[in-house]
């Protein structure tokens, strides 16, 4: 698992930028990531999968809002973290 502070500095639009969009949607995309991993081990860890289910619900409002302010950084963060 990627550390957080990469990804932030990966995504950020300026130094210090930590909460936006681009930022957001990259973070939970990785701890999406991980607890996916987490549950084909523990399938029956339903807590998780709650909490799993809860930020995939939060990324797509997040992409949906990136989607309709800027559709060009819309379609660079998909490709560049690879989700459909």
């Amino acid at each position: 698992m990627k550390a957080k502070s990469e990804i932030i500095k990966e995504f950020q639009r300026q130094e210090g930028d930590t909460g936006s969009t681009e930022v957001q949607v990259a973070l939970l995309t990785e701890r999406i990531r991980h607890l996916t991993e987490h549950l084909k081990t523990h399938p029956k860890d339903n807590h998780t999968r709650r909490g799993l289910l809860k930020m995939v619900g939060q990324r797509k409002r997040l992409l949906r809002y990136l989607e309709k302010t800027d559709l060009e950084k819309y379609r660079a963060l998909k490709e560049k973290l690879e989700i459909r």
